[in-house]
């Protein structure tokens, strides 16, 4: 993990947020219990120049929480385009949907509410682009889920697969750094992807379907 300082440092010299994301973040720290959830500046500017790069006309994402990686994702999209999203909690979807308003990105994000495992094998898009960032004891089976619904040499991208580092310690793994070591071994055994796990905040890993 990086310190404060170098942090600071990285924040100065990379495009600053823009003011709809600003206030959300700054509402999801006053208004939620997990605020850490929310992906922020830096990994939402990763996640925004990502989707920049690939111009996807489909992204699924996995764990919406109050909407601040949606809107990062939705920037790249084509103009036809669509980011659908799907999030367990009914609470944070009034919170969401205000701020897909906000950034002018309500026509282009589709929230549904509900649980993933549910929800993912009715969809009928192949996706460009896949971001998970739900609950960690489920990456697997959202993996498997998704899969078959990504195009050839599209991406999958997992968030949290560092855990705060509790991925290092075999012998203190709750259920969430279980399923997140599971999720990185399967991954890795699996000859149908490259992928490569990337320092960025609580680790990310970016997965390309061969």
């Amino acid at each position: 993990m990086i310190s404060e300082e170098l942090e600071r440092y990285i924040i100065q010299y990379s495009s600053p947020q823009s003011d709809v994301l600003k206030a959300l973040e700054r509402r999801t720290y006053l208004s939620t219990l997990f605020p850490r959830m929310l992906s922020g500046h830096i990994q939402g500017k990763f996640l925004e120049m990502l989707s920049f790069m690939l111009a996807p006309q489909y992204i699924l994402e996995i764990g919406t929480f109050t909407g601040y990686s949606a809107i990062c994702l939705a920037q790249g999209l084509v103009p036809e385009g669509k980011l659908i999203s799907i999030e367990a909690n009914r609470e944070l979807r009034s919170t969401a949907l205000e701020a897909f308003v906000k950034a002018g990105m309500a026509d282009k994000i589709e929230l549904i509410i509900g649980r993933a495992e549910h929800e993912i094998p009715a969809l009928n898009k192949v996706f460009d682009l896949v971001f998970i960032d739900a609950d960690k004891e489920n990456y697997c089976l959202y993996f498997d889920l998704v899969f078959d619904k990504v195009r050839k040499g599209g991406f999958i991208l997992a968030d949290n697969v560092l855990w705060s580092q509790k991925v290092l310690n075999p012998s203190n793994r709750d259920a969430e750094t279980s399923g997140i070591v599971a999720f990185n071994k399967k991954v890795a055994a699996d000859d149908r992807v490259e992928q490569l796990i990337l320092p960025l905040r609580d680790g990310i890993t970016l997965i390309r379907k061969k």
